[in-house]
C-alpha cells in the first residue's frame, strides 16, 4: 500500500450512489476524483453537482477533486485519467458507476412502449465502464496494484426494469470477470469486482417510493445508504485476500457481513440471496484467446 493517501476515481458521482461512495472513500482519507456532467445547480432536475460532492469528500476527511466529465465522451475520459496521472502519479481505485438513467426507466410498460433513449444505458453504462477501465489499466499495471469496481445489481440475472437495464448490469458483471482474466494473463496484480448494491436510498429512489408508497414503500426497510458500498470497497481494497475475490460478482450486503460493516443506525442490510433467492452467475473457466 502506498505511503500517501489512496487515489480513487468515482464516475457518475454528482449524486446518488456515486456521491455516497466518493464521500465514504473520503472518510477513509482517500483523494477522490469526482466525475460527472452536473457542474452547477439546475443543470439536472435532481440536486447535486461534482463540486458539491468533492467538497463533501474533503469535509469527510479526504481530498475531493471535481472534474466535469461526460463519461460518454472518450476524449473527456482520456483527459480525466491523464489529469489523475499527472497530478497524483498513481490510481488505486476506479469505481465505474456512471450510467444514463432516465426517469422513464421505472414507468410501467414493455420496452417498445418506453422512450428509445433508455438505450443510452448501453453507451453510458456499459461502454463508458469499458473505456474508463481501458484508460485506468496501464497506470495500475505500471504501479503493480489497483482495484476496478463496477456497481451492479441482481437485474443482471432476473428481469428488472427492462432489457436495457438488464443488459447494463449483466455486462458489468461479465466485464469484471473478463478483465480479471486479462489481468491474470498479463501477470498484473490488479483486481476487479462487480458489486450488487441493494436498493440505494437516493433522492431518485425516494421519488419512486413517494410516487406509490403502497407498491414501493417496503423498499425503505431494506435499503442501503449511498455511502454503504463505499465502505465495502475500502474494506475490499485492504483485504489481504482480495485476489481471491477478483473477477467475481459479489453481493454487497454479504461482503458487509464478512467485513463487519454495518449501515447507518447499525443496520445490516439483507442479501438478495436471502430475500428472493437471487445470486450471481458462476462463469465457466474455459478460455479462448486470439
Amino acid at each position: 500500500m502506498p505511503d500517501k493517501p489512496l487515489v480513487a476515481v468515482v464516475t457518475g458521482a454528482s449524486r446518488g450512489a456515486g456521491r455516497g461512495i466518493a464521500i465514504a472513500l473520503g472518510g477513509h482519507g482517500c483523494t477522490v476524483y469526482v466525475t460527472g456532467r452536473t457542474v452547477k445547480p439546475g443543470d439536472h432536475h435532481l440536486a447535486g453537482t461534482v463540486s458539491e460532492t468533492a467538497n463533501a469528500v474533503t469535509a469527510a476527511g479526504g481530498k475531493g477533486i471535481a472534474v466535469a466529465c461526460d463519461s460518454g465522451d472518450d476524449e473527456q475520459v482520456k483527459a480525466l485519467f491523464e489529469q489523475v496521472k499527472a497530478e497524483q502519479g498513481r490510481l488505486d481505485i476506479l469505481v465505474n458507476n456512471a450510467a444514463a438513467v432516465h426517469d422513464e426507466l421505472t414507468l410501467p410498460g414493455n420496452f417498445w412502449e418506453k422512450p428509445l433513449k433508455l438505450a443510452d444505458m448501453i453507451d453510458v453504462g456499459i461502454r463508458s465502464s469499458y473505456v474508463a477501465s481501458w484508460f485506468a489499466a496501464p497506470t495500475m499495471i505500471e504501479q503493480g496494484s489497483g482495484l476496478i469496481i463496477f456497481t451492479s445489481a441482481p437485474g443482471s440475472v432476473h428481469y428488472s426494469l427492462g432489457p436495457a437495464y438488464g443488459a447494463h448490469k449483466a455486462s458489468l458483471d461479465k466485464m469484471a470477470f473478463d478483465m480479471d482474466a486479462d489481468f491474470k494473463h498479463a501477470g498484473a496484480d490488479v483486481s476487479t469486482a462487480s458489486i450488487w448494491m441493494g436498493a440505494v436510498l437516493t433522492e431518485r429512489l425516494r421519488m419512486v417510493i413517494d410516487s406509490d408508497r403502497e407498491k414501493f414503500g417496503g423498499l425503505e426497510a431494506i435499503s442501503e445508504t449511498p455511502e454503504f458500498t463505499g465502505h465495502i470497497i475500502w474494506a475490499m481494497y485492504n483485504d489481504p485476500k482480495l485476489g481471491e475475490k477478483s473477477g467475481k460478482t459479489l453481493i454487497g450486503a454479504e461482503l458487509a457481513t464478512e467485513y463487519g460493516i454495518k449501515d447507518e443506525g447499525g443496520r445490516q442490510p439483507p442479501s438478495y440471496r436471502d430475500m428472493d433467492g437471487s445470486y450471481p452467475w458462476t462463469y465457466q473457466s474455459h478460455v479462448v484467446r486470439g
